[in-house]
């Protein structure tokens, strides 16, 4: 089975900075896509950021050069650094990974449980 944890969320005030991580463990063999998104309350679960096993990096347009998305292969692990928080990034953050899965032998989306960043004004 494949897990992903989230860690890092939290309180902060506004301009402040999170640092978001995400490890995925289990019957992996590769990991393609590694991701973030978040959910307000009301709304629709967004993507933040994403990142492919190369590096190439994705990046709503509302969090463009303030977060920055990043990861370790070797520890299957994704990190996303925020910084110059707003209150309207006020959300529960879902890790994602598009994954080969051992078990299973074909690729699949696992999401983590997710973790609450606020933000104060």
């Amino acid at each position: 089975q494949v897990q992903l944890v989230e860690s890092g969320g939290g309180l902060v005030q506004a301009g402040g900075s999170l640092r978001l991580s995400c490890a995925a463990s289990g019957s992996i063999f590769s990991i393609n896509t590694m991701g973030w998104y978040r959910q307000a309350p009301g709304k629709q679960r967004e993507l933040v950021a994403a990142i492919t096993n190369s590096g190439s990096t994705n990046y709503a347009d509302a969090v463009k050069g303030r977060f920055t998305i990043s990861r370790a292969n070797a520890k299957n692990t994704v990190y996303l650094q925020m910084n110059s928080l707003k209150p309207e990034d006020t959300a529960v953050y879902y890790c994602n990974a598009n994954l080969h899965d051992l078990l299973t032998l074909r690729y699949d989306t696992y999401w983590g449980q997710g973790t609450q960043v606020t933000v104060s004004s």
